[in-house]
């Protein structure tokens, strides 16, 4: 087995480089993070519905941008 290979994780893991702050992060996950998977269900659930509200907060905010403005009337002088 080649040194690539050993660091590659194991299927459906992500692959981080190990730090201070990633290690500090996932041992307060381990503490603080729920273990019944009913409550992991509804934290999942509920990062969906957070991050669906920026999405319509930034698709609102580019509407608005994107909207062109009201030019002033045409008025004919003789």
């Amino acid at each position: 087995m080649t040194g690539q290979q050993a660091t590659q994780p194991p299927a459906g893991e992500r692959a981080y480089e190990r730090c201070l702050c990633r290690e500090a992060l996932d041992r307060f996950r381990d503490l603080v993070l729920p273990q019944s998977e009913a409550a992991r269900q509804h934290f999942k659930n509920s990062r969906i519905e957070f991050l669906k509200a920026i999405r319509s907060v930034i698709d609102e905010r580019i509407e608005h941008l994107s909207a062109s403005e009201q030019q002033g009337t045409k008025v004919t002088v003789e």
